[in-house]
Formats: C-alpha cells, structure tokens, sequence
C-alpha cells in the first residue's frame, strides 16, 4: 500500500480483527454484485470505500425517476442512463483505486458460470427468484460464499450461503425452487432505509468472508422488521435432499 492508501484505509486498519494484512486481503479481492438497485447501490458503495480491489457489476436496467427514493448509486441526471454506467461513475468518484467492471446484461447461462468461477465472493442483490436460483446453483458448484439479500415494505433479511464448508445449507435449502416469483418492491413497495440497512449488511459479510473477521451469517437467516424495529435470528440447516446441494461433501 502507498502512503494515501494507508491514510484512506486508516481508520478499518486500526481495528485488529482488519490490520494491514486484512486491508491487503481486501484489496486483492474480487466481489460480483448482481442487482444495482436498493440493494447493489449501498453494497457496492460500501465496498469500494473499503476498498475492495475489484467489483464487477450485472444489471440491465436504466435508472428510472422513481428508483431515486432508495437506489443511492444513482442521481437526478442520471436518469435514462445504464445503471451500470452510473454506479460506476458513481464508485470511481468515491474511490479511483476500485477497479469496477460492468455489463449491462442479466447475468445468466454459460457467463454466470464463468464470472462465479473467477470471483471471490457474489453479492445477489436481485430482485427475482430465477435469478437467485441460477446464482445460487452457480456458487454450489464453484463452491462460491454467496450473500443473499431481500427487501420489500418495511422488511428485510440477509443470510451467507458458504457452499461445502461446515455443512452449510444454500438459498434452495431455504426456498423451494417452485417456479413461482417472488414478491417485488414495484408492486409492493419499500421503505427506502431498508434497503440500505439490508445492502450495508451484505457489504458487512462481504468484509467478513475477505478478511476472515468475526462470525458470518452461514448458517443463520437475520431478518428485520422496520416497523417494530426488532431483529430476528433464524438458524438454517442443510437440506440432505436439496437437488442444489445435497450431495456436496462439506469440508
């Protein structure tokens, strides 16, 4: 690290669990983001602060006027722009050093594979069920940590799915794979602040898994109520018949 990294990561590199070691860690580290909206938008923001070395970034939406309530990667003139040109203008303002890589796209098929394969850690901050089954079936088979996040009204839940590593279950052993979609914030609607508690913890774990600090959410569902502001803890157990990962071997 030169001396104006030292100075930006100053304040994570004095707490010990972090270090220099960690800073490095974090700085040779590769995250995907799949999603940059409610969720991707203050993951990704949060990450690159810390600096993570690389982030790559799937979307294939444009930034839509009333996706500024909650989606804070994005402004006012950047309406009708990628989301993904945005989020990267936005990153690169905040931290030149993040090397962010983006494609305007679903993320799906044989460049799903490819871009689990290469990465250290995915972030799914979608907003579909196809969409999560296909990451998380991704990650079982590259043995890929996945940090799964959802949010909608005044709800939120975050979980780490850390395949073939202390029997820990995946996003199938937690959800059935039945074809129906998943409630979604254009119907429903959301708080914005849950959004952004829900993408900052995701960006939490994801500091967690690189740096190796504290207890991660494998294995435990954390879910959140807005309106009573109380927090929920649900521990997860794998699914000896999931058809995602029942015959993983864990390590």
């Amino acid at each position: 690290m030169n001396d104006d990294q030292l100075l930006r990561y100053s304040r994570q590199i004095m707490l010990p669990q972090i270090d220099i070691e960690g800073q490095q860690q974090l700085l040779g580290a590769h995250v995907l983001i799949v999603g940059a909206g409610g969720l991707g938008s203050p993951a990704s923001i949060y990450l690159a602060a810390a600096g993570v070395g690389q982030i790559t970034i799937y979307d294939d939406d444009i930034v839509d006027l009333s996706n500024l309530q909650r989606q804070i990667a994005h402004y006012t003139d950047d309406i009708g722009t990628d989301k993904v040109i945005s989020t990267q203008k936005t990153l690169k303002k905040l931290n030149p050093d993040t090397q962010v890589h983006i494609f305007k796209q679903r993320l799906n098929g044989a460049s799903l594979d490819e871009t689990v394969q290469k990465t250290d850690i995915v972030l799914d901050c979608s907003d579909n069920f196809s969409t999560r089954f296909a990451i998380n079936s991704a990650c079982v088979k590259h043995q890929t940590p996945l940090v799964s996040g959802a949010a909608i009204r005044f709800e939120g839940q975050v979980s780490v799915f850390t395949p073939g590593l202390y029997d820990s279950p995946c996003y199938n052993c937690l959800y059935s794979d039945t074809g129906e979609e998943m409630q979604n914030c254009a119907t429903n609607g959301v708080i914005a602040p849950i959004t952004g508690i829900i993408g900052c913890i995701q960006a939490l774990e994801a500091i967690k898994l690189i740096t190796g600090a504290g207890e991660t959410l494998t294995g435990r569902l954390l879910l959140l109520d807005g309106l009573t502001m109380e927090w929920n803890s649900m521990k997860l157990k794998k699914n000896p018949n999931c058809p995602t990962c029942g015959k993983l071997n864990p390590s």
